[in-house]
């Protein structure tokens, strides 16, 4: 049976978190709030976990799951290496609702999907996600839903859909504006907006110094 805790309760919420980063180490499914949506979560680098997620969602490793991680410096150790323009990117809006899609590290043992290489990732701005994340390491992190419902904006929500495929719930109350981050890939010479989401896209370019196309 999975269990639901108010993480706006002190007590709740450490008892919530330490119950979280228990069942993310042994290999179970969390539910988490973020900035935007609430999220499905496991150790990233639990390949059976990550197979559990998929599954949990009804989807299959074609659409690769993105990777949270607590702090800017994390990434580091994930990618093959961080670009300038990533480095401006992070600065700029991290912790926040940008994903950047880079190369990942060739010595990582994970398996995410088919990424052909790459790991999209992102800092949350919200402080459950980060308590977690720092207790944790980096989290495989997708939106709480089934594939083809809307994503969940509150826990229960998520539970509606997910029931006790998940072992914990951290209910964070409704999540922000429902809104997902915007992705910008990093993989190619020039960077392009895969998804325009919570951070505008006249944003991503006045940051780089340059105008970012949007991929069609």
């Amino acid at each position: 049976m999975s269990t639901v805790y108010d993480t706006s309760e002190l007590n709740n919420r450490a008892a919530g978190l330490a119950a979280a980063a228990g069942a993310v180490r042994s290999g179970r499914l969390v539910v988490l709030p973020t900035d935007t949506v609430y999220g499905l979560g496991c150790d990233a680098f639990d390949a059976a976990a990550v197979r559990s997620l998929l599954e949990a969602k009804g989807r299959g490793p074609d659409m690769p799951v993105p990777v949270l991680v607590g702090s800017w410096t994390t990434i580091d150790g994930l990618v093959l290496s961080v670009p300038r323009q990533a480095r401006a990117l992070i600065e700029a809006f991290w912790p926040g609702g940008l994903s950047l899609v880079l190369p990942h590290a060739p010595s990582l043992s994970w398996d995410l999907g088919r990424t052909r290489g790459t790991v999209m990732l992102r800092m949350p701005l919200h402080p459950v996600a980060l308590e977690l994340l720092r207790e944790v390491g980096p989290m495989a992190v997708s939106s709480a839903n089934k594939s083809g419902f809307p994503p969940a904006s509150t826990a229960w929500n998520a539970r509606e859909q997910l029931g006790d495929a998940v072992g914990v719930y951290l209910d964070g109350g409704t999540s922000g504006e429902n809104v997902a981050s915007t992705i910008v890939d990093l993989t190619g010479p020039e960077a392009i907006v895969l998804r325009e989401g919570a951070v505008p896209v006249a944003e991503v370019s006045e940051v780089l110094g340059l105008e970012v196309e949007v991929a069609r």
